[in-house]
């Protein structure tokens, strides 16, 4: 009797993922983007007793980087245990050293890889194939999936051909496209699977195992005399694989009646022209065969499975005899090369045969491009012309090289019965959480087919997204964008503005808009573009004010339930009573460990989603006569600003051709173009009542997004001020002035943490609707562009004067609320216009430096941060570099003052200057006035010394050398560089954000993750307590230490960062940053009272180590927080989800646990005390 088929729904790297448990005896993980869930779905089911083939729990460890990863999955292997890892780009670069030994060593490892692109002249977290295309040398056997099912069913084959070779498999699918595509696919029955694994070849890995009973040596070191051979003598174990690999694809596809091959044909028998290709494009290529027969073309597709060993005989085998033309295409790019790696592949292996058929080769989309059905098209139009160009480019507009095929146009192929649909929502309202859940009620509990795709750009929170779906009763097989959508969804109103969001939409289709405005007044919002769409194509309108009813029932921003309801209930594709069931399950299962309240409120916006209204379009929209206009077409604007970003912000990237970008061909960025981005996607923004503001400046202080400031104007400026500016007179030492604080309401997230920390009696703030305050915006752009910038006391005295100087840190796209970017602002506001700032990657370079927005600004004087990202691990050892770098030319510089000094042509005053330099070279108030005074002066002299000093005058100021990272980078990765750099006694600065969790790869477990936290990687709770870093710096000796949380004590806050910059060696400053992944109850807009709260309970602790003291004779070492109140502290623990949740998750251990986290804190408190001399 046949086995009854069992459908799931999930996405690539969950398909993936579940076979790699079950063939796992161990895995070594460290997170990276698109590949970490993989790691993440093993250490949950790891946590919750999932049991292997073998009836086994995986053993689960995280490690400090990739290449310790790697390490500890050659380690494992050599003790006899089944080992698999999970990783993507600059991470499986960093396993290349131990691919090797691996493959050498002939161990059955298989690594997971959602592949994606590498960092070159820009980081990309999206997919393509440098990444897997840089270890086709390593040994590795290589097997490319290109869906969602092929995931799963090329897994079981990549680790059952892995144990019976004896050769390594690396296998690969296209992240984000596969890795993050959510589909309806078949699984595979355990058993089933465990009947195909070669016993004999399991217990010959067993039998190769080290170990002291049967000791052997391995790992050895070979002359050339015989490494050659030795090399050499594995030629027979990978010309066995494509055959395994053959064999085990024969036996999946007779248990699942899928048919695989190591390469595919696919389309007509007699085709002269076909395609070559792996990965996801190859469903778009097979779809594109079809809608091509119909009109009478023939063409085929051959699909890459097995890419190394690379295969002749397989590949032979199922080429139709009659092609004459074949295009490969390569997801990658190899600058210099003759071609990609799979065309020079395809294209020896044609050399010197008899009637070879021609070869050409292009590329596509790198970094996830879209890559459609007409691009295709395009290809096979290139391969009929007589001629055909090779060395193309698909998807892009190439008016440099000429290497880009045009195309006619986008199609729709998919097949008929198929719904498409839009959803445009804002990063963090919920929205693509909201449709995976309905994606996967779909798939679950209707016989449909469903697929879900989730586009958005690289904001932290508060970015667009924009999530593509398709159901319908046949197979879906379209990786692309959803082009002609059914029904489009716009959760954000001002999108309508921003973005063309119905375009493509089919006629009679739908659009579902959250609307702030009744029934009426949306009418007349609705921009004339929008209404000649609806009216010409006949579609149907429905409001619902989503984000009111979130307000009312407390869900915040987060109107994703409601209008996930709202969608089910207007197209019917369940039934209503059915679908808010389904919903509700999902709820809960999404939410449960955030609380019974929590999932009430979800409850309350399922039920809610029915108030929608029908909107009758009046019949005049159908003659309206207008076009999508970016709506920033007509504002003054930088070329870079108007020419790119503006076409990037409007999601329009995809039509810049090569030429736009040939200015910043290196990467490059300018500064300061966030300031444009004005994205207004606040719900309510601050309001300043001046009457009550006692003018303390605290919120400027702790603003994430410097949206917030106070300004001085002088009775003319006042006189002259706009009447919409709000002032008051000055206070204390402010008299001589008028005081203003104004909010850039577009640049402002609405996290509202300035009015919890208003210090007025009554508060001089309050939150209020965005659309009843954008006039405000006006009085902002006066105030920060015509009067400008006043500090009449020193910014470095104290918080209050500080907030006086202008951020050159602005307008981030950090989440709402976030903990770390109010300390970078701050350090620019004091140390800003004399700054090399050296980034680790991480949450602090995707806010800091995502194209085309730039954080970082100059000053009036065009003076500012000048900013640059390396990689992860070696982001100290960057700074260092720009510090060594610097000072060596700084070393040219004094040695030509000092010829200077006796040069006849150089003035005394100039010879004044050279002495003053020469003497305060370090001081940057000094060098500053001194090249502003001397620059006109060798201008006018002129002689060699003068000439050779003026091509190096940017470097007679001094710099201020600073490094960010995130605890990740510091604590794990990037530790070895850290401490390396600390030691070398050189004088540069690092800031560490210390948010206990990998942020920007989803929260992740780090070794400054304390006992107790819940994170990914530590799915049961974190056992081990945190590392202390700070101690470690500390054991040098003359490394300047500081501890912080600025929303607890900015007094001390600003003490540290001072005392940091000023002391003449390295310092390391760790900063405590509350993160949407701590899950805060309160809310993000109590962040800087979270930091509060964490000190006043001793959960952290502030202090300073200063080694200048040590040379006064004093303690260096000062412990700035008072005695805890330890009775608060499990209170605390209980505000955060991920201390929380233990109690709902695993409650048997919950209390013990948390125990340990408060007896590790006060373990580590005593240490300090017994430093202080306490």
């Amino acid at each position: 009797m046949a086995k009854e088929k069992k459908f799931i729904t999930c996405d690539g790297n969950q398909a993936a993922s579940n076979i790699a448990y079950l063939f796992s005896e161990h895995a070594a993980i460290y997170p990276i983007t698109p590949s970490s869930t993989m790691a993440e779905n093993v250490d949950e089911w790891a946590a919750h007793g999932k049991k292997n083939l073998w009836g086994e729990t995986v053993k689960v460890t995280e490690m400090q980087s990739e290449a310790g990863a790697a390490g500890a999955v050659h380690g494992s292997l050599q003790a006899g245990a089944l080992t698999t890892t999970y990783t993507a780009s600059q991470g499986l670069l960093l396993m290349i050293p131990n691919m090797y030994k691996i493959a050498g060593e002939m161990l059955p490892a298989v690594f997971h890889v959602s592949a994606r692109a590498l960092a070159s002249h820009a980081l990309s977290i999206f997919g393509d194939h440098q990444d897997v295309m840089a270890c086709r040398q390593t040994g590795f056997a290589m097997l490319a999936s290109g869906s969602v099912q092929e995931a799963q069913d090329l897994a079981a084959v990549a680790h059952l051909s892995a144990i019976k070779s004896s050769i390594p498999f690396l296998h690969f699918f296209d992240g984000f496209r596969t890795s993050h595509e959510i589909q309806k696919i078949e699984a595979i029955d355990e058993e089933d699977l465990k009947k195909m694994v070669s016993e004999k070849a399991l217990e010959n890995f067993r039998a190769r195992a080290l170990t002291p009973e049967s000791p052997v040596t391995r790992g050895t070191a070979q002359n050339g005399d015989v490494y050659f051979q030795a090399v050499e003598s594995r030629n027979q174990a990978y010309e066995a694989v494509p055959d395994i690999v053959a064999r085990y694809m024969g036996e999946i596809g007779e248990l699942t009646d899928r048919q695989y091959r190591p390469f595919e044909y696919y389309g007509a028998p007699d085709a002269e022209c076909v395609i070559v290709a792996m990965g996801s494009v190859t469903e778009t290529a097979k779809e594109t065969v079809d809608y091509l027969a119909t009109r009478g073309r023939k063409y085929g597709v051959v699909t890459v499975h097995l890419y190394r060993p690379f295969s002749e005989k397989y590949l032979l085998k199922v080429l139709p005899k009659s092609v004459r033309k074949i295009a490969v295409l390569d997801r990658t790019k190899e600058p210099g090369a003759l071609g990609e790696p799979l065309f020079l592949d395809v294209k020896a292996l044609f050399q010197g045969k008899e009637n070879a058929p021609i070869v050409i080769g292009g590329r596509y989309g790198l970094s996830s491009k879209d890559t459609t059905p007409a691009q295709i098209i395009a290809v096979f139009d290139n391969l009929d012309r007589k001629e055909p160009k090779t060395d193309f480019t698909i998807g892009i507009l190439d008016d440099v090289t000429f290497k880009s095929l045009p195309t006619k146009g986008e199609i729709s192929i998919v097949k008929k019965g198929t719904t498409e649909c839009k959803f445009y929502g804002l990063g963090s309202d919920g929205t693509v959480g909201a449709n995976k859940n309905t994606i996967k009620i779909i798939g679950t509990h209707t016989d449909l087919y469903s697929q879900a795709y989730f586009d958005y750009d690289s904001k932290k929170s508060g970015g667009y997204t924009c999530s593509h779906l398709r159901f319908g009763k046949s197979p879906i097989k379209a990786p692309y964008l959803v082009n002609t959508p059914d029904f489009v969804a716009c959760h954000v109103p001002s999108y309508l503005e921003k973005y063309d969001v119905l375009k493509g939409i089919k006629e009679g289709g739908s659009l579902l808009l959250n609307s702030l405005w009744n029934e009426e007044e949306t009418l007349e919002r609705i921009p004339d573009f929008v209404k000649s769409v609806i009216g010409r194509k006949k579609i149907k309108l429905y409001i619902i004010n989503a984000t009111k009813i979130a307000a009312e029932i407390g869900l915040g921003g987060r109107t994703n339930t409601i209008l996930q309801s709202a969608f089910f209930r207007i197209t019917g594709i369940i039934p209503v009573e059915d679908a808010v069931k389904y919903m509700k399950d999902a709820a809960l299962k999404s939410y449960g460990k955030k609380g019974e309240n929590v999932v009430n409120m979800n409850y309350a916006a399922i039920d809610r989603g029915g108030e929608y209204v029908e909107v009758k379009v009046p019949a005049e929209w159908a003659n309206i006569n207008a076009k999508f206009v970016n709506h920033n077409a007509n504002r003054l604007a930088t070329p870079f600003v108007k020419e790119i970003a503006d076409v990037v912000n409007s999601q329009c990237g995809d039509t810049l051709p090569v030429s736009a970008f040939l200015p910043y061909k290196d990467g490059t960025m300018p500064a300061g173009t966030a300031a444009y981005e004005k994205r207004g996607i606040a719900v309510n923004v601050p309001v300043w009542d001046a009457e009550k503001c006692i003018q303390c400046n605290t919120c400027a202080f702790v603003c994430p997004h410097a949206a917030i400031r106070p300004f001085l104007l002088t009775p003319e400026q006042a006189a002259e001020a706009p009447a919409g500016v709000k002032m008051a007179d000055g206070k204390a030492n402010l008299k001589e002035y008028k005081y203003a604080l104004s909010v850039s309401v577009a640049d402002c997230t609405g996290c509202g943490n300035c009015v919890d920390v208003c210090l007025a009696k009554d508060k001089a703030l309050s939150m209020q609707p965005y659309l009843d305050n954008t006039a405000e915006q006006e009085s902002f752009d006066y105030l920060n562009t015509k009067v400008g910038y006043k500090t009449p006391f020193d910014p470095k005295s104290n918080m209050k004067n500080a907030q006086f100087a202008q951020p050159l840190f602005e307008f981030s796209g950090a989440c709402a609320g976030c903990g770390e970017t109010p300390y970078i602002k701050n350090i620019t506001q004091l140390f800003g216009d004399h700054m090399m700032i050296a980034n680790a990657t991480g949450c602090s370079s995707i806010y800091g430096a995502s194209f085309p927005a730039s954080p970082y600004c100059t000053d009036a004087h065009g003076h500012g941060p000048a900013w640059a990202n390396s990689l992860f691990e070696d982001f100290c050892e960057f700074g260092l570099g720009m510090r060594l770098g610097s000072e060596r030319i700084r070393e040219t510089v004094g040695h030509l003052m000092t010829k200077g000094l006796s040069c006849e042509c150089c003035s005394d005053e100039m010879k004044a200057l050279f002495q003053k330099w020469l003497d305060n070279k370090n001081d940057y108030t000094v060098t500053r006035e001194v090249c502003d005074n001397l620059v006109p002066l060798m201008e006018a002299c002129g002689c060699d010394t003068c000439k050779a000093l003026l091509k190096l005058k940017q470097y007679i100021p001094a710099r201020s050398q600073w490094i960010f990272g995130g605890d990740g980078a510091s604590y794990d990765i990037g530790y070895g560089g850290l401490d390396h750099v600390l030691a070398s006694g050189e004088n540069v600065n690092i800031l560490v954000l210390d948010t206990e969790v990998y942020s920007n790869t989803g929260g992740q477990s780090s070794k400054a993750t304390p006992a107790g936290a819940i994170a990914k990687f530590a799915a049961s709770g974190k056992k081990i307590r945190k590392k202390d870093l700070g101690m470690m710096a500390m054991s040098y000796g003359y490394v300047y230490v500081a501890q912080v949380a600025m929303g607890a004590s900015p007094v001390q806050y600003m003490n540290a960062i001072k005392e940091a910059e000023a002391y003449d060696g390295p310092s390391l400053i760790i900063a405590y940053a509350p993160c949407i992944n701590h899950g805060l109850k309160a809310g993000m807009g109590l962040s800087q009272k979270e930091e509060k709260l964490a000190v006043e309970c001793g959960y952290w602790h502030l202090y300073r180590y200063n080694p200048m003291l040590e040379e006064e004779g004093k303690n260096p070492f000062t412990l700035d927080s008072k005695e805890p109140d330890w009775t608060k502290f499990q209170d605390f623990l209980k505000g955060e989800v991920r201390f929380a949740s233990l109690y709902k998750l695993f409650p048997e251990n919950a209390a013990e646990l948390l125990e340990k986290t408060e007896e590790f804190a006060k373990l580590r408190l005593e240490s300090y005390k017994r430093l202080a001399g306490k």
